[in-house]
């Protein structure tokens, strides 16, 4: 079977792949999730305090210039420290996604202390912008054992953490159908820009990646992701992406996939209902089923 016979009908109107934004807004938490002895440090800190300043305001120019909605992933301690940013986001119409409260390292967490973190996001969520995620995604760490869920008791109905396959897929054995939208490191600005001096981050490896050269693999990727008819996942962090030289990189990759009208410019809610309402289960052989047969969330098999 030849990749166009696979992929006919996989997406909405005969589109050819589907195309995500999604946004964390992590600010200052991100210097702290690495450096937590940074917390007197107001240089350090001011590193990611750039993304309230001036990335908020620029990704948003970039964004409502292409027409996107983009999934916006916020840690809810942000929603407090941040509120005139985090209203012009909920104001363009974007997605809000859960982020946990603090950027914690959820590898360091109990599920009890996981989902008392998420509830206590949900509650600022409710409070601060009158609404309540659906999509949640893990800052820092791999979630407990029986997280997905306690996720869908939560009503959440999408998630996007993990980076074991290109197409969306079900959460094996959770109560309902979570659908997982996976990301990629190689997709994700945070790993080709992050820096700061003193601290080091990240630790061990002072670089900055050449933006001229991100583009290109960032292109590279979409035309592949195209040719094969996935969900291309772009992450974006205002602090990082949101530079006045980086944001004109993203405005040539965005220019990019624009020139392609056979492109589904989705939210990953989006993906997700299309997913729950089109897609077959997951096939017996997908890591996702293979991970749960093997952990039977945490018990022995």
């Amino acid at each position: 079977m030849t990749i166009t016979q696979e992929t006919q009908g996989r997406w909405p109107e005969g589109k050819k792949c589907a195309f995500v934004v999604t946004v964390g807004f992590e600010a200052e938490l991100s210097v702290l999730a690495a450096a937590p002895d940074a917390v007197d440090r107001a240089k350090s800190l001011s590193v990611g305090q750039y993304g309230g300043t001036r990335g908020v305001d620029r990704l948003l120019a970039e964004l409502d210039r292409t027409g996107t909605k983009a999934s916006w992933f916020v840690p809810g301690a942000n929603l407090a420290s941040y509120p005139r940013q985090m209203e012009a986001v909920a104001g363009a119409g974007h997605e809000f996604g859960n982020m946990g409260w603090q950027l914690e390292d959820m590898g360091s967490q109990s599920l009890a202390e996981q989902v008392d973190s998420i509830g206590r996001a949900q509650d600022a969520f409710q409070s601060r912008l009158g609404l309540r995620p659906v999509g949640f995604r893990a800052g820092r760490g791999s979630y407990a054992p029986g997280l997905t869920d306690e996720l869908v008791t939560q009503r959440f109905t999408w998630s996007s953490s993990w980076h074991g396959d290109d197409l969306p897929h079900f959460h094996a054995g959770s109560a309902a159908a979570l659908v997982e939208v996976p990301r990629h490191h190689e997709l994700d600005d945070y790993h080709y820009f992050v820096f700061n001096l003193d601290p080091p981050i990240p630790a061990g490896s002072p670089r900055i990646a050449s933006s001229r050269e991100v583009l290109r693999n960032w292109i590279l990727e979409f035309d592949a992701y195209r040719a094969e008819g996935l969900c291309f996942v772009l992450t974006l962090h205002p602090e990082i992406i949101a530079t006045p030289g980086r944001i004109g990189m993203l405005r040539e990759f965005m220019d990019h996939v624009a020139a392609h009208d056979d492109i589904w410019h989705a939210t990953g809610g989006d993906v997700a209902q299309w997913w729950r309402q089109s897609a077959k289960p997951n096939p017996a052989d997908h890591p996702a089923e293979i991970f749960h047969a093997l952990t039977r969330e945490g018990r022995p098999t």
